[in-house]
């Protein structure tokens, strides 16, 4: 299936309509339900986050960022380029605004296919909003060291990979928590990442599984 295809499709499959929050859950922490009180969600920041895909041999592919070590509840860890909206700039322009100045591409080319369902992040109190959105090409990457450690490139297809998909015992504030998490090459993407992935992966998934 040729890149184009793939993207008509996805844009099809996303207007009527999105898998929600039950696919997302897939992907979550056994910790996140526990301990977080909605009371908190009422002043949630907004974020959003961009799904870039791309082609490489005509396949889609997309972009993670490693972060850097610092004294924060995302330290080190996969994220999709994104941050926190500021009060001029809608969903869309936040997403593509983070990914220019993280990923050093630009991004007026980009087109944009959609938002998926939203998700709060209870630990940081950040509501994410997940775009999804194209380049007819590989960027040319130029990343900004101050935010990102590493880029990470993963074929979106191996995500789907049974292999792929994992689960591990972490320890967090003294108490282990079972986390699911996608292996992409000897990473771990896991959170709320894995949680938006899991929604845009049931949409691929029916491409793939259509042929």
């Amino acid at each position: 299936m040729n890149f184009v295809k793939i993207i008509n499709q996805i844009s099809l499959e996303m207007q009527n309509g999105l898998p929600g929050e039950y696919v997302q859950i897939k992907m979550s922490p056994s910790l996140r339900n526990l301990v977080f009180s909605k009371d908190r969600y009422s002043v949630a920041c907004n974020a959003s986050v961009l799904i870039l895909l791309y082609p490489n041999n005509n396949e889609p592919y997309s972009v993670f960022i490693l972060r850097h070590k610092y004294n924060g509840p995302h330290s080190e860890q996969i994220c999709l380029p994104g941050g926190k909206s500021n009060n001029k700039e809608d969903i869309i322009e936040t997403a593509l605004r983070e990914t220019r100045e993280e990923l050093g591409i630009e991004t007026k080319t980009i087109k944009v296919i959609g938002c998926l369902t939203s998700l709060h992040i209870p630990v940081s109190n950040i509501t994410v909003f997940p775009v999804v959105a194209y380049l007819n090409k590989r960027p040319d990457f130029k990343p900004n060291k101050k935010e990102v450690k590493e880029l990470i490139e993963i074929r979106v297809e191996d995500l789907l990979l049974s292999k792929n998909i994992k689960t591990k015992i972490l320890e967090i504030n003294e108490q282990k928590i079972t986390v699911p998490y996608y292996l992409a090459q000897e990473f771990h993407i896991w959170g709320a990442t894995a949680m938006i992935l899991s929604e845009f992966l049931e949409i691929f998934k029916k491409l793939i599984l259509n042929g």
